[in-house]
């Protein structure tokens, strides 16, 4: 563990094994380093391949450190050793880190390290009035939004993912790539296998259009009335925590929601959903929100761009015919 509370921090970091993860971390890494007045970096730990540095750089990035040799197969022992490395030389302000899997435990594993406080699954990261991280994380099984400042540096957060857009790819941006030589440790782990899960047909989060539904469907023979306005709008099918979670109406791959997938399609159509906060928080991002709800009191109609009040069993037939039109 060292203490680094009393060191001089200045730039933003950002590091994902994932590039898309990395893209996104880079479009809210940019806005803070501006805002800053500072750099804003990435870090490579698993390949040493010049092409990913520069398609960072081409998003964002204004440095980009390769960890050499790389890393592979992931371990999340030897990329906090690496990261903990760079991080007590360059001395980042801000970490920003994917919010998955590895994300979150090179947060914790990291933040323990450099004796520092750390965020997991934010979905706002802003700076306060003194320059400080605050965030903004669902809580109490998303049923409210906790807004925290951080008091130590460096700052660590775990970004949701797709909760920021990818800055568009600029190829005439320049950068520094800096090649970084460490020894890493032998693992405490070692990894014996690693096999793909068999992928699902749905790929919700790459859908355009998403229609998805919730409690207020009273049959799972009904399904096949919001399915139809899916098709009529060459969408996929959504649906909320207690179709998929306790009716099991729908594979987990259907899922919107914080435990669910994050999504952000052109339209999403909300068929009888509430609202709560842990359903907005995977859709809230769509570029167009319609929600079909015969309560007008219902919480979904504070976040939407249309609301229509009514029968779902009523609206969504008659939506299909007009659409048929």
């Amino acid at each position: 563990m060292v203490d680094m509370v009393n060191n001089e921090f200045s730039g933003v970091i950002i590091f994902s094994e994932s590039e898309s993860i990395s893209l996104e971390l880079l479009s809210q890494g940019r806005k803070l380093a501006d805002k800053l007045a500072v750099p804003l970096s990435a870090v490579l730990v698993h390949t040493t391949d010049d092409m990913p540095a520069k398609t960072l750089i081409a998003h964002g990035a204004d440095k980009v450190y390769k960890i050499t040799p790389a890393i592979e197969p992931i371990n999340t022992e030897q990329f906090t050793n690496a990261l903990f490395n760079l991080i007590t030389e360059v001395k980042p302000r801000i970490i920003l880190l994917g919010s998955n899997r590895v994300g979150k435990e090179l947060a914790s594993r990291l933040s323990s390290k450099l004796n520092t406080g750390s965020a997991m699954d934010c979905i706002s990261a802003e700076l306060d009035e003194d320059n400080n991280l605050k965030i903004q994380r669902v809580v109490y099984s998303g049923n409210g939004v906790a807004t925290q400042t951080f008091k130590t540096q460096p700052q660590v957060a775990t970004l949701a993912q797709q909760t920021y857009k990818q800055l568009p790819r600029d190829d005439g941006r320049t950068g520094e790539i800096i090649d970084k030589s460490m020894e890493h440790p032998l693992p405490k782990v070692q990894t014996v296998n690693v096999s793909e899960r068999p992928k699902s047909a749905v790929c919700i989060e790459d859908a355009e259009f998403i229609v998805s539904f919730g409690r207020g469907l009273k049959n799972k023979e009904d399904i096949q009335m919001i399915r139809d306005l899916a098709d009529t709008l060459k969408g996929e099918l959504g649906c909320s925590r207690p179709i998929a979670s306790d009716l099991k109406w729908l594979p987990t791959e259907h899922w919107v929601g914080l435990s669910g997938h994050k999504v952000k399609p052109k339209i999403y159509i909300a068929c009888g959903i509430s609202g709560q906060i842990q359903h907005l928080a995977g859709m809230r991002d769509s570029d167009i929100i319609v929600a079909i709800n015969k309560d007008s009191e219902a919480p979904i109609f504070n976040a939407v761009d249309y609301g229509i009040i009514g029968d779902i069993y009523q609206v969504v037939p008659a939506l299909v015919d007009k659409l048929k039109q």
